[in-house]
């Protein structure tokens, strides 16, 4: 069965064979992540009005559509551990950025009665648990995704924190940061797989753990 490995980050279409959807997958991947990153550290957008609004729609059509058809296109492929990322973090982002989309009014309400944090705190408590399991099934496969996992579980896992406690400002910034970073490291692993499908006269290392 294929793995996320630095050869399936990395593989070249052949006839009758679908291309690589990794890099897609990842590029949205980190196009949220930095976006909702930049939101909570108070980076370029500040985390209220236009700022969510611009959070929501990432979260909706980039990370979480885009997301989930790399994902179907993974499953394709018989990639289970890519396939799985980016069908659930797709879903998960899809689901946020309705409840943060102002338009419906799902935050506004949960604000009212002073749910509003502990609903998100409940949403990144769900995903940083599976961020987890998405970690530890990483294990045997390129370093640059398993830092990449690392980096957005404890992104969550303060983002959890900081919700849970009150909407802690210090706990949400250092939240947001880290998923910034994460959103890099992303990037970085998708370019590495785009030059190297392109042919490219230079290549990236993304790093083997396979044992």
């Amino acid at each position: 069965m294929a793995q996320f490995t630095a050869e399936s980050a990395h593989a070249e279409p052949v006839a009758g064979e679908i291309a690589n959807p990794i890099p897609l997958g990842l590029s949205a991947f980190a196009f949220t992540t930095a976006i909702i990153g930049c939101v909570f550290a108070g980076f370029i957008l500040p985390g209220v009005g236009a700022a969510i609004s611009a959070a929501a729609a990432a979260a909706v059509v980039y990370g979480g559509i885009v997301q989930i058809l790399a994902g179907m296109w993974e499953f394709r492929k018989d990639n289970t551990l890519a396939a799985t990322l980016f069908s659930a973090y797709g879903g998960f982002l899809v689901a946020l950025g309705v409840v943060l989309m102002p338009t419906l009014g799902i935050a506004s309400e949960l604000n009212r009665t002073n749910a509003l944090h502990p609903a998100l705190g409940l949403f990144f408590l769900c995903w940083t648990i599976f961020s987890a399991v998405l970690f530890l099934a990483s294990l045997r496969n390129s370093l640059a995704l398993l830092i990449t996992l690392a980096l957005m579980f404890l992104s969550y896992l303060f983002l959890t924190i900081g919700e849970l406690t009150g909407a802690s400002t210090g706990l949400l910034i250092i939240g947001g940061w880290l998923g910034i970073v994460c959103a890099l490291v992303a990037w970085y692993t998708a370019l590495a797989g785009i030059l190297h499908s392109a042919n490219s006269t230079f290549r990236l290392p993304i790093g083997a753990l396979r044992v």
